[in-house]
């Protein structure tokens, strides 16, 4: 959930001493180190200096990076940490001397080691599903296990949770086995941690005690925040996954070279990677991030890999790198016939915005890759087909690039503010549409969710501030309010040996408000309507993070509001009643109270009987909604276009094909795949049973929050007509 300004100028650089004799192709840890501090004591927002008091924080933030269950290190150790380290990390750092991050590090290995044998062990026992136990969900704010007998008893109580909970899931593989084979994996995973890995947590460790949305980044790290931003990258479109050792084909992108070649399905598992006609390395038990490193690389490249088909069979298969293009987050729209009350249909349209994207080495590329350019052609085709109300769809839009806000905003307004930034110093930046065209003049509504952040609060922020738009949703955004620079350690310090392979730092620099005054910082952007929601709840937002910066306020700007009323208190009062009506929304409400009863819990049973029981009352209740559902009586689907960057300049538009989910089954027996209805992200048409090219999504019914945020807009578009016609009449 970031807002990012991607710099890559060089700071003043810092002179920095040598602290070890390393091979020229790793940093120097201990000047990586030094440079990270020094950088975020100048540059930060805060202007915090590494002191005392900031070195106990990161003691803190980074037992709980490591342990955030505290389910591995005991009390003991923690007190030996704290003696040892709390009030000197700060001098540590600063002298180049790593000496904490690892060893702390390796006692966390050492005791993770220890439980999972004591687990092993513990799975050769028969545990008792009889007594009256309970294991606690979530210890994140449990103080850690006294020592090691108590830690024992809260690992009991683990595995009995795990293997009570395979054991009712009815699956074919034998519990003890699988949880096993769970803990496997978990060793693997463990044995696979670098020193390099080990640096970059604490050290983003340390940029997250200054705020939550600093952060450190290795090479690799950078290299993926540059792929999401411009989404594409050239490699042969495969998503991975760890499993057994292996690196498992999950996904084939539709589009990329490994999905055109037909010679790779999901399932296949990697053994070996060659670069052209180079040897093989094998990848077994290699790190993932390492896999996809070399599998990756420069376009009309070969790449060849041995694969393992069908259990044991292997084949080698040779692919030709190529730009993959990641269409599932590019933004999409949708063109409805909406039905009213009345039985009259309106033309509305849907922009679904899934982050504020952008080539964040654009350099005046006019073709680069821009959020503001991908929606101005959705929204010109919708307006071609005749839309009279328009939805920007921000849930879950965790932000992205400051710009594409301010210039998505130019959009829908004449000119004028967008937001102000504001650096350590109060020096005040005002961020401007300056271009007087409108590109969209209709009805309009923002729908927003907790899940909404940064960028996407900007744009929320903006439209309610204008009056351009109403804001419609959760109670409030996320909250995040601060903006952060990419400064790439190479650049920032030149005198940092290999540099390149030092990562980055991406910390806060500014603080961002609206132009009405007040920062979205911790509270986010109010909406203007709450719909419920199942996101709406306190542990989703900007105050549930550790040391966020805190809210304020600044002189308001002058702008223009926009001309036409938004009849904010009239929509509610009808959207009030019709929520108090439809079933999905009550659902939605006894569902929240079930989360915050069990939040308040924490616990589980670990009775057999009593989990049955549970189990047996969410069946019913799953199987209770589904007749209810089947007795009312259901509305027409409606007509539904899916528009993409693909086809939103082609004549004929594709339709949505609705399709109703499985029937819900004994939540125990079933899998994830099968309960999931289709996914509204599908970008590329499927064909249906009459063999016709369509988009499938589950029924809009089933989600309440945009059923109910397309009758609100249709409003709007009745009551805009009205006061049109009213005024005209004036006239």
């Amino acid at each position: 959930m970031k807002l990012h300004r991607y710099f890559l100028i060089p700071l003043a650089a810092i002179s920095l001493p040598w602290t070890l004799n390393l091979p020229a192709a790793e940093p120097d840890p201990g000047q990586v180190a030094i440079s990270v501090a020094r950088l975020l004591e100048n540059v930060h927002y805060s202007k915090q200096r590494l002191d005392t008091a900031l070195s106990r924080r990161l003691l803190r933030n980074y037992l709980d990076a490591l342990d955030y269950n505290h389910l591995f290190f005991n009390q003991e150790d923690v007190d030996s940490f704290t003696s040892q380290w709390a009030d000197k990390l700060d001098t540590e750092i600063l002298a180049g001397r790593t000496l904490a991050a690892h060893q702390i590090y390796d006692l966390f290995k050492k005791r993770a080691e220890e439980r999972v044998t004591f687990a092993k062990e513990f799975l050769s026992t028969a545990p008792n599903f009889e007594g009256n136990g309970f294991v606690e969900i979530n210890r994140q704010k449990v103080p850690w296990p006294a020592n090691e007998e108590a830690a024992r008893i809260v690992w009991k109580d683990r595995v009995t949770s795990e293997l009570l909970q395979e054991k009712l899931g009815k699956k074919t593989t034998d519990p003890v086995i699988a949880v096993t084979k769970r803990y496997d994996q978990f060793a693997r995973n463990l044995s696979e941690q670098t020193p390099e890995d080990v640096l970059k947590t604490f050290l983003l460790c340390l940029a997250q005690t200054y705020d939550p949305h600093s952060e450190y980044l290795s090479k690799n790290d950078l290299e993926q925040f540059s792929i999401n931003m411009r989404l594409s990258l050239s490699g042969i479109g495969a998503k991975l996954r760890a499993e057994d050792g292996y690196a498992r084909v999950a996904e084939l992108l539709p589009g990329g070279p490994a999905m055109k070649s037909g010679k790779i399905k999901v399932g296949d598992k990697i053994a070996a990677v060659a670069e052209g006609d180079k040897e093989f390395v094998d990848c077994v038990d290699l790190k993932l991030d390492k896999v996809v490193g070399m599998i990756r690389g420069k376009k009309d490249t070969v790449v060849r890999l041995q694969l393992i088909t069908n259990g044991t069979e292997r084949n080698i298969v040779e692919i030709r790198r190529d730009e993959v293009k990641l269409k599932d987050e590019e933004a999409r729209a949708e063109l409805l016939e909406w039905t009213k009350p009345n039985g009259q249909t309106v033309k509305l349209g849907i922009i679904v915005l899934p982050s504020f994207y952008g080539d964040p080495d654009r350099n005046g590329n006019p073709n680069a890759k821009s959020t503001t350019r991908d929606v101005l052609a959705l929204l010109n085709r919708l307006k071609a087909e005749g839309i009279q109300g328009l939805i920007m769809d921000l849930r879950r839009d965790g932000g992205g690039f400051l710009d594409e806000a301010v210039n998505l905003t130019g959009l829908f307004i004449k000119k004028g503010p967008v937001v102000q930034a504001r650096s350590w110093n109060g020096e005040l930046t005002v961020n401007r549409d300056k271009d007087p065209t409108i590109s969209y003049e209709g009805p309009m509504m923002v729908l927003v969710n907790r899940q909404s952040a940064s960028a996407s609060e900007i744009f929320a922020g903006a439209m309610q501030d204008y009056g351009r738009a109403v804001i419609v949703g959760d109670s409030k955004t996320f909250g995040k309010g601060t903006v952060q620079q990419m400064i790439e350690m190479s650049r920032a310090v030149p005198f940092l040996a290999n540099g390149s392979e030092a990562g980055a730092l991406k910390p806060t620099i500014q603080k961002f408000y609206r132009v009405s005054g007040g920062s979205t910082q911790l509270r986010g952007v109010e909406s203007d309507i709450i719909l419920p929601s199942i996101y709406d709840q306190p542990e989703i937002g900007e105050e549930s993070l550790k040391d966020p910066l805190p809210y304020d306020t600044i002189t308001a700007q002058e702008f223009d509001k926009w001309e036409k009323p938004l009849h904010i208190g009239e929509l509610r009062r009808r959207a009030e009643s019709r929520i108090s009506q439809n079933t999905e929304f009550s659902y939605v409400k006894e569902d929240l109270d079930r989360i915050h009863k069990k939040t308040l819990e924490n616990r589980v049973s670990l009775n057999e009987a009593a989990r049955r029981a549970e189990m047996a009352e969410e069946t019913n209740r799953k199987e209770q909604r589904e007749k209810d559902r089947l007795s009312h009586t259901k509305d027409k689907a409606p007509t539904v276009y899916r528009i993409t960057l693909d086809n939103a300049s082609k004549k004929d538009l594709i339709p949505v094909k609705f399709v109703e989910p499985k029937p819900a089954k004994d939540p125990a027996s079933t899998t994830d795949e099968e309960e999931a209805p289709p996914s509204d992200a599908i970008t590329e048409p499927q064909l249906d049973k009459e063999g016709k090219p369509a988009f499938k999504s589950s029924p809009i019914r089933l989600d309440p929050v945009k059923q109910e945020a397309l009758n609100i807009l249709s409003d709007l578009v009745d009551l805009s007509k009205s006061e049109g016609a009213a005024t005209a009449k004036r006239k």
